[in-house]
């Protein structure tokens, strides 16, 4: 990447500063100083983030941080496509990966407050062939053994990834891959999302329900629970439900043809250094099946497009307790139960508990590093996170785009930035 090529990007960035962006047409932009934030401590964080699009450790970068429902600070550095010289804004569009498992699992909790399902409810009043689901059990001859559910699986089950489903890794992976039900990019599919949880039923899961934490297909079959509680599938749902009250007019499953360079491109590290733009043909990590693939199947759990911008009104929303500028998604009874630990005594990360979408920080001391207790979030395959911390009235999210990210600290030193930027 060129250095006149980072030049433009900054100087596209300071225009943006200067004129107002497409963020401050959402949220009011504010002096951090009057939102109890330090401007000086804020230039150590950019000077850190422009290091890894400087180093060539990343093509580029979006993050917004919202203080009180105001822009504290806001960056897009480097290129969305460097082959291009497509320098990164504002708007750019990111695959937003296992960012889709917030906003599907809110679109479940509409349905609850509706009466339309209840997540006590089991997965098979939705899908009734989940009723003869086995257990994969490891055997000492290579292979495994079956036994049956010791209670049925539910929806808070699949909420908090507790169900037992796993993304087709555990002992029965072999069956799995020849399902071609492994992995979580369903971008490439011809096949209905609901054709496909159905099929999965008949594939033997890692655990009994509600004793493991899983990461997996809970949230792809989530997806396929709101199509059949709406009437709806499941995009048309969360555009309806979410995406139009919200003001979210970027996010959404597939791009047009025409819009497909507002995609940001997938890159990946080289071996000696510097990063690489992924072919458009390697699976998960595809570049194009946005944009020309069969758009057919809606990934719940890892499917949706997204701009910071967008992204940050969903997250202002949680923290306003269910409302955003007069349109209410939920109560703020439900917000309060989605962000609270349901994993009881179930291991998951050191000072960390799972609530019904997103992770949650139960004691800060034993988590180790900077936020508050009661700060919720969770993050993308392609290195996306995001984060909400109500003891601070922050939202924060950071989207880019490389996999793996082998070797990359930024998410330390965007969390360590933003924090010793707070003196109120």
């Amino acid at each position: 990447m060129s250095k006149t090529g980072f030049r433009y990007s900054f100087t596209l960035l300071l225009l943006l500063l200067c004129s107002g962006s497409l963020l401050a047409a959402d949220f009011d932009r504010a002096r951090p100083e009057r939102l109890g934030m330090s401007s000086e401590r804020l230039e150590r964080l950019d000077s850190a983030l422009k290091s890894y699009v400087e180093d060539e450790r990343l093509a580029g970068q979006v993050v917004v941080v919202l203080r009180n429902g105001r822009i504290a600070y806001s960056a897009a550095n480097g290129m969305r496509n460097v082959e291009k010289q497509l320098p990164m804004t504002e708007d750019t569009v990111f695959r937003i990966a296992s960012q889709t498992k917030a906003i599907v699992s809110t679109g479940i909790m509409i349905l609850h407050e509706r009466g339309a399902l209840d997540i006590a409810h089991p997965l098979s009043r939705y899908f009734p062939e989940w009723a003869d689901t086995r257990v994969a059990v490891a055997n000492d001859r290579g292979g495994y053994d079956v036994e049956p559910l010791d209670r049925a699986i539910t929806l808070r089950h699949l909420l908090t990834h507790t169900s037992g489903v796993s993304y087709g890794s555990g002992p029965a992976a072999d069956d799995w891959a020849a399902a071609k039900l492994s992995g979580w990019y369903f971008a490439n599919k011809n096949e209905p999302i609901g054709a496909s949880i159905a099929r999965m039923a008949s594939l033997p899961i890692d655990a009994q329900p509600g004793e493991q934490w899983i990461y997996g297909y809970n949230t792809d079959i989530l997806g396929g629970v709101i199509e059949k509680a709406s009437g709806q599938n499941l995009a048309d749902f969360l555009r309806q439900e979410i995406f139009e009250p919200l003001g979210m007019d970027n996010t959404q499953f597939y791009l047009s043809e025409a819009e497909a360079d507002r995609l940001a491109v997938v890159y990946r590290p080289k071996a000696g250094g510097g990063i690489e733009a992924i072919p458009s043909n390697e699976g998960m990590q595809s570049q194009g099946l946005y944009t020309s693939g069969p758009q057919v199947s809606y990934s719940g759990g890892a499917g949706l497009l997204s701009t910071a911008g967008d992204y940050a009104r969903f997250l202002q929303m949680t923290l306003n307790n269910g409302e955003l500028d007069g349109n209410r998604i939920l109560s703020h009874k439900t917000i309060e139960l989605m962000t609270t630990n349901h994993l009881s005594d179930i291991p998951f990360r050191a000072g960390q508990g799972f609530g019904l979408g997103f992770s949650v920080v139960t004691d800060l001391g034993t988590r180790g590093i900077m936020g508050s207790d009661g700060e919720y979030g969770w993050g993308g395959a392609y290195h996306s996170t995001y984060w909400v911390d109500p003891h601070e009235s922050l939202v924060v999210v950071y989207l880019t785009q490389i996999i793996p990210a082998s070797g990359l600290d930024d998410y330390a030193k965007l969390r360590s930035g933003i924090y010793q930027a707070i003196v109120d």
